[in-house]
C-alpha cells in the first residue's frame, strides 16, 4: 500500500530535456571557437584560465534559463550567482580550460539542477570527444559516444577490494596543496593502477565502470553538480574527502560505492607531521 502522506519525487522529465538543450547550445558556441587561432585567453585571479568561449557558452546558458526558467536560479562559472537557491542551475561552461585552449578534447560543458541543495539532473556534454553522459534522479544515468545512436545506461564496476582499483587523481599539486600527498602516494601503493585521467573524464570513466574511484581538492560545485546524479545513477557514491554529503567543502571523493568507505580510509588517515 502506497503512503499518500509520503513526499513525491518531482517529475524531472521536462528538466533534464531543458537540460540536453542547453548542452546542444553550449556545444555548437564551444565548438565554433575550439582550436581557432583567434581565441581570446585572460587570467583570472585564481590563476585558472577563461576564454571568450567559456563567457559565450555561459552567456547563452542564462539566456535561455532567463526565458524558459525565469523562476530558477543560476550558479555559474564565470558569472556567479543570481536567483534562487531552491531551484538553481549550476554551471561550469567549460570544464577543463586548459586543454581548450590547448587543442586537447578533454573539456565538456557541465550543467545541472539542484533542490534544495542537492544535484538531481546532470549532463555533461563533450563534444570534442563526441561524447554526451546524462541522469536524473530515479531516471538512470545514459551515455553516448562517437556514432552511437542509442544511449547506453551506466553502470559502475563491481570491484570490492582496493587492491585491485583503478584510480583516478587530478595533479601531484592538487594533494600536496591539500597537505595531503603522503595519502596520495600511500594510495598509489593500495591500488592496482592510478592514473590523472584529470577533469570531467574521470568521473564518467567512473560512471562506465572503467575506473573505480576518483579524488580531488580545490574543486567547487559548478565542477561537480553535474557528476552527482550520473554517479549515483550508476550505482556510484560521491561524498567530499571526509565522507560527507556535499559538494561545497571543496574537496570530492567519488567511487563505486563498494569501495567508498576503503578509500575513505585511506584519504583521511593523519597526516605525518
Amino acid at each position: 500500500m502506497t503512503d499518500s502522506s509520503a513526499p513525491q519525487a518531482p517529475d524531472l522529465t521536462a528538466d533534464l530535456a531543458l537540460a540536453l538543450r542547453l548542452a546542444d547550445t553550449a556545444d555548437a558556441i564551444a565548438m565554433a571557437r575550439y582550436d581557432s587561432l583567434d581565441l581570446q585567453v585572460s587570467t583570472k585571479p585564481d590563476r585558472s584560465f577563461v576564454t571568450d568561449a567559456d563567457l559565450a557558452v555561459e552567456q547563452g546558458i542564462r539566456e535561455i534559463l532567463a526565458a524558459e526558467r525565469p523562476e530558477d536560479g543560476i550558479l555559474g562559472e564565470e558569472f556567479g550567482t543570481a536567483g534562487s537557491t531552491t531551484r538553481q542551475w549550476i554551471i561550469d561552461p567549460i570544464d577543463g580550460t586548459a586543454n581548450f585552449l590547448r587543442g586537447v578534447p578533454n573539456w565538456a560543458s557541465l550543467i545541472s539542477l539542484a533542490i534544495d541543495g542537492k544535484p538531481v539532473v546532470g549532463v555533461v556534454s563533450a563534444p570534442a570527444m563526441r561524447a554526451r553522459w546524462w541522469a536524473a534522479t530515479g531516471a538512470g544515468a545514459w551515455g553516448l559516444r562517437g556514432d552511437e545512436s542509442t544511449p547506453r545506461r551506466l553502470a559502475v564496476s563491481q570491484v570490492s577490494d582496493i587492491a585491485d582499483a583503478s584510480f583516478s587523481f587530478q595533479s601531484i599539486e592538487q594533494w600536496e596543496d591539500a597537505g595531503r600527498l603522503d595519502q596520495l602516494l600511500a594510495l598509489s601503493r593500495a591500488v592496482w593502477r592510478d592514473r590523472a585521467y584529470g577533469d570531467m573524464w574521470s568521473y564518467m570513466l567512473l560512471a562506465e565502470g572503467s575506473i573505480d574511484a576518483v579524488a580531488e581538492f580545490d574543486v567547487k560545485e559548478y565542477d561537480l553538480g553535474a557528476h552527482v546524479p550520473i554517479v549515483q545513477e550508476a550505482g556510484g557514491r560521491l561524498t567530499d574527502i571526509d565522507g560527507d554529503d556535499t559538494i561545497a567543502t571543496r574537496s570530492v571523493l567519488a567511487t563505486n560505492g563498494r569501495l567508498h568507505d576503503q578509500f575513505l580510509a585511506h584519504v583521511t588517515t593523519a597526516q605525518r607531521p
